[in-house]
């Protein structure tokens, strides 16, 4: 039997194909459309580049197609190996309609850390488009001519596209990278990139008027089909990105012991009909079950209280209401912001115990208040 772990589940609608670096290789199921359409459209190229391959030459633009993806791999690729390199785990790289997506748990601690993993990509383009452009003059004629010079062109156009300076671009996250240095707020450049996104998806909407002015080509239909996905996609994104920016600058105003209740310990055994009775003549709004030593064992769930009728309240021990004090329902008392929210949602509940560094019971942690206190500081 193997020790080593189970691989997380594939998204619905992607087949895996392989692996680089540890990291599961994934194709989407869109990528096969935008295939069938790139094959479409490099066919009467083929033709021209090779005479009288008939129908072998929509092949030849599948094959185009295949050869173009792997250079997007390669750029995907580029930012999982830096990504490990930084510590950070890769679970899988998806190549789909617009190109592709790695997917990086974790976020950058840090400005260079961001730019990093951020910049290596559109290098990566860049680099292959260079070599692909570079050894173009020596490549004989014929179908292997037309995919260098595709190549060359189609990374050089990805390259700089992705130094765009907008999120969810590549040269989004150099941007923030950037203005975090300079500010030393992340939420900050999380925010102007995202706007750099918001005018990127404006300049794309546009763009097909301005091309017959600057190529003398006059837009057609797919133009703005493809102008309008792109831009929609563009805009999604930066203000995805800027909205959860903005929910983050509320989180450090979350302090646990702040929102703590006060805490009153029982027996175990002890009936809950006076658990509650004793619990109110103290005011306090949480209660823990604790053994005959006063260790914590259990802490009392409010709503299974609710639920028992006040008339089996004297025959029902507290206990039998407490969830047993796993190590997730422990907190220290000085928890706050992304780590009190990464906590809580590591070990989902209603209630948490907060403990002094000395292991003392400082008070009970509802859920309820934290999320009253989050919104209420969004306003």
């Amino acid at each position: 039997m193997s020790d080593s772990p189970p691989r997380p589940s594939r998204p619905p609608g992607t087949l895996r194909v392989g692996s680089i670096a540890g990291s599961d290789v994934l194709v989407s199921s869109s990528w096969f459309v935008v295939a069938a359409l790139i094959a479409i459209i490099v066919a009467p190229v083929a033709e021209v580049a090779q005479p009288g391959l008939g129908p072998w030459k929509y092949v030849a633009g599948l094959a185009f197609a295949v050869i173009l993806y792997l250079s997007v791999l390669l750029h995907e690729a580029s930012h999982a190996i830096v990504a490990r390199r930084l510590g950070f785990p890769v679970t899988s790289i998806t190549l789909h309609f617009l190109g592709g997506m790695t997917a990086i748990e974790g976020e950058a601690r840090t400005p260079r850390q961001e730019f990093l993993i951020a910049v290596v990509g559109p290098l990566t383009s860049l680099a292959v488009g260079a070599v692909a452009f570079v050894v173009r003059p020596f490549t004989p004629d014929g179908l292997l001519l037309m995919a260098v010079g595709g190549l060359a062109g189609a990374n050089l156009l990805v390259g700089l596209l992705n130094l765009v300076p907008g999120l969810p671009l590549d040269g989004g996250r150099v941007l923030k990278a950037l203005v975090w240095q300079l500010s030393g707020d992340v939420h900050t450049g999380t925010i102007v990139a995202g706007w750099g996104g918001r005018l990127a998806a404006v300049g794309v909407v546009f763009w097909p008027l301005l091309q017959e002015s600057i190529f003398g080509t006059e837009p057609d239909l797919l133009d703005f089909a493809l102008a309008f996905i792109v831009a929609a996609f563009l805009w999604a994104g930066s203000t995805s990105a800027m909205s959860t920016a903005r929910m983050r600058r509320r989180i450090p105003q979350l302090v646990a012991r702040n929102l703590a209740r006060r805490t009153l310990a029982v027996p175990s055994d002890l009936p809950l009909a006076e658990a509650v009775r004793r619990a109110q003549d103290a005011e306090a709004g949480g209660i823990v079950t604790v053994t005959s030593s006063g260790v914590p064992v259990g802490i009392v769930s409010e709503a299974a209280v609710e639920a028992t009728p006040p008339e089996r309240r004297p025959w029902v021990a507290t206990s039998t209401v407490a969830r047993t004090l796993d190590r997730g329902l422990q907190l220290p008392a000085d928890i706050t912001g992304e780590e009190l929210v990464m906590a809580i949602s590591r070990t989902p509940a209603a209630e948490y115990l907060l403990v002094e560094t000395d292991g003392a019971v400082f008070g009970v942690l509802a859920t309820a208040d934290v999320d009253r206190a989050f919104r209420e500081a969004a306003h």
